[in-house]
């Protein structure tokens, strides 16, 4: 049955209209901008946080903004829709067991000041991430300048400012080990009390960038050692987790480990990626990349 006008069936008081063909036109918008598929039940979370662009913009209709924005080009309306959209859902120390394996990964390294190792956060959120991957790092080679440069990136430009802040309220920090919150964290007084800042070494090991994963390549360098892309494709469908990962492959040389999320399953590219632990995979050099 072909979308209506009519609007979809109001969760209290809303202040503009919201129609099926609207929401349709979200999800096919952010589907070729980011690869996000949103599914019916995300309806009332799309009004809501798409609201808030419309009394930004003193707009009245949502048929009104989407046309805005597919006649924006590569406008900044495009980034605050993004942005808008994405999910960004993290902690420090996130499955505590890559961060054990990570920390044996980088002491059989064998890397020095003179053959550094590249580590890439793919979507690093506001930052917990690569800080946590940054502590690792410290721990592991015992020195606050560790032989690592990790690269963090994400989609959202917001997410990625308040990374590169690296301030956050004590709770974020609450549960970490108490001699971790005093070595890497600086807890604030005054204006600041309630909130901590990451170390100023943490911060300098780490380049925060924009990056689009279905960009169609990725301007990055590398190999990275290690590829943190964890609670992302969760996201995306089988086609469009396959295209990143055939990008992703190629940023990987045959000793780099792809860290994935607990719930994330790639049987459908086995012939790029290859099991080697709990939710850890090597890259296939037995085919060719798709």
């Amino acid at each position: 049955m072909a979308a209506t006008s009519l609007p979809h069936s109001p969760v209290g008081n809303r202040d503009f209209l919201f129609s099926e063909r609207d929401f349709r036109r979200v999800c096919q918008l952010i589907r070729e901008r980011a690869g996000i598929a949103l599914v019916d039940s995300k309806r009332d979370m799309v009004y809501g946080r798409l609201s808030r662009r419309l009394r930004a913009l003193g707009l009245t209709e949502f048929t009104t903004y989407l046309d805005l924005l597919e006649g924006d080009g590569d406008g900044a309306e495009w980034q605050a829709f993004t942005n808008a959209l994405t999910t960004n859902l993290t902690a420090f120390f996130r499955e505590p067991h890559h961060f054990e394996h990570l920390h044996a990964q980088l002491v059989q390294s064998g890397a020095s000041p003179r053959a550094p190792l590249a580590l890439w956060s793919c979507a690093a959120s506001t930052g917990e991430e690569p800080y946590s991957i940054a502590i690792t790092a410290c721990e592991a080679f015992g020195t606050m300048t560790p032989p690592v440069r990790i690269l963090a990136t994400d989609i959202d430009t917001q997410v990625l400012a308040t990374a590169q802040r690296g301030v956050y309220p004590v709770e974020r920090v609450a549960s970490l080990d108490p001699q971790r919150r005093r070595r890497f964290f600086q807890r604030g007084t005054g204006p600041n009390e309630g909130h901590c800042r990451v170390h100023p070494a943490l911060q300098a090991m780490i380049d925060f960038r924009p990056l689009n994963l279905l960009a169609p390549r990725y301007d990055i360098g590398g190999p990275y050692s290690a590829v943190f892309c964890r609670n992302v494709m969760i996201y995306f469908d089988k086609p469009t987790q396959r295209g990143i990962l055939s990008r992703l492959v190629t940023h990987m040389d045959a000793g780099s480990l792809l860290y994935t999320g607990h719930s994330e399953n790639y049987l459908h590219a086995a012939d790029l990626i290859r099991p080697c632990g709990r939710t850890l995979y090597r890259r296939n050099f037995g085919a060719e990349a798709a």
